[in-house]
């Protein structure tokens, strides 16, 4: 494990977020474990791009003067998998929030959802989901949201490289996916379900990538504590 000096010239830990933490959690509970172990006054650490509490997988934490490089690795190119469940929706799009509509699904075929893909491969306009830490007027959306206030969104460009279609069992629809810094797989689950005249939202999320960077490196916020020094 690294030394105090080396925190604090800069690290890039890999972490696989647990179910249920937000990445501020993580930040915040590695800061704090790293500032006890080297009894440190302080310390910078940062994530380098959100995951939703209910996706698990790959967050990239900076130490340091590692915190400088945030923005770059924040731009790389990101890999997911999941699921989605077809012939319902959500208000945020996932799991967060109860189900609002139902939709028919007996027209839909396992030929239809593949072919389907199709229409989310390269520059697509996109909505970013109401239920979001994105700001406007000062305010995040999920604020807005909560308060029952419509408020709108200005769609935004990304890029979709790779949509495969993992696996299918009755309406759940195994995926991963290849996309840009923006992009959010719970308004793709949703964009996914109006392409199928039907509806859907994410149940599972797990990011696996993130650049170079491999979820299969990385270690739990548990196992990472227990090889800091012991106070």
């Amino acid at each position: 494990m690294q030394t105090a000096q080396e925190f604090q010239n800069g690290q890039v830990l890999l972490i696989d977020k647990p179910l249920h933490w937000t990445s501020f959690q993580v930040v915040n509970k590695l800061r704090w474990e790293i500032r006890r172990a080297f009894n440190l006054k302080k310390i910078k650490v940062g994530h380098a791009g959100t995951l939703d509490p209910l996706a698990t997988g790959l967050l990239v934490i900076c130490t340091g003067k590692m915190t400088k490089q945030i923005d770059t690795f924040q731009g790389q190119i990101k890999e997911y998998t999941g699921t989605f469940v077809l012939g319902s929706t959500t208000p945020s799009y996932d799991l967060e929030t109860e189900i609002d509509q139902t939709f028919p699904t007996e027209h839909i075929t396992e030929a239809l959802v593949k072919e389907t893909t199709s229409q989310f491969i390269g520059d697509i306009q996109q909505f970013p989901p109401v239920f979001s830490a994105l700001k406007k007027d000062g305010k995040r959306l999920y604020e807005f949201a909560r308060a029952g206030e419509e408020v709108e969104i200005p769609s935004r460009n990304v890029n979709i490289s790779e949509f495969e279609i993992t696996k299918m069992e009755g309406l759940n629809v195994e995926f991963r996916v290849v996309c840009s810094k923006g992009t959010y797989i719970r308004s793709l689950a949703n964009d996914f379900g109006t392409a199928l005249n039907s509806g859907a939202h994410l149940s599972v999320l797990r990011r696996t990538k993130i650049g170079d960077f491999d979820v299969a490196d990385a270690l739990t916020p548990e196992k990472f504590i227990a090889l800091l020094p012991s106070t």
